[in-house]
């Protein structure tokens, strides 16, 4: 995976603020680029310095083998979440998720802004990668 990708997820991630989600196709439909298992391997393999838990499945379910640190967090933030959390808590049984579309992150046009430069660097730096390959094949 091109280190490029990587950085304009982990760019895009730290983005989401507290209290709100986003999932792995979304995070890739803002990008431009790549899809939700794209997005999950990035985020499994160097999202520890993001805000990975704030990405989860279309579903709202948190990162598998990462739900008791991910619920934590989503309390601590005020995430909207539905199902038996407190219980899963207490016991490690009941089934939660976080709830959408109230916690759905929407950017505002300053985010926006960001999302758009983010994406055009990616979209640089990839084609001049590309150019650069190209002219090694001669």
């Amino acid at each position: 995976m091109r280190i490029e990708y990587v950085e304009a997820v982990l760019a895009i991630v730290d983005l989401v603020p507290d209290g709100s989600a986003v999932t792995y196709g979304d995070v890739a439909e803002l990008l431009g680029a790549g899809g939700p298992r794209q997005v999950g391997a990035v985020l499994s393999n160097y999202g520890s310095a993001v805000p990975w838990w704030r990405v989860v499945k279309a579903g709202g379910q948190a990162p598998e083998g990462h739900e008791v640190e991910a619920l934590r967090r989503y309390l601590m933030e005020g995430t909207p979440l539905h199902g038996a959390y407190e219980a899963f808590l207490r016991t490690g049984e009941g089934r939660w998720r976080v709830a959408f579309p109230p916690a759905r992150w929407a950017p505002t046009d300053h985010d926006l802004d960001s999302i758009d430069g983010i994406a055009r660097l990616l979209e640089r730096r990839l084609h001049e990668l590309s150019v650069a390959d190209d002219g090694m094949s001669v």
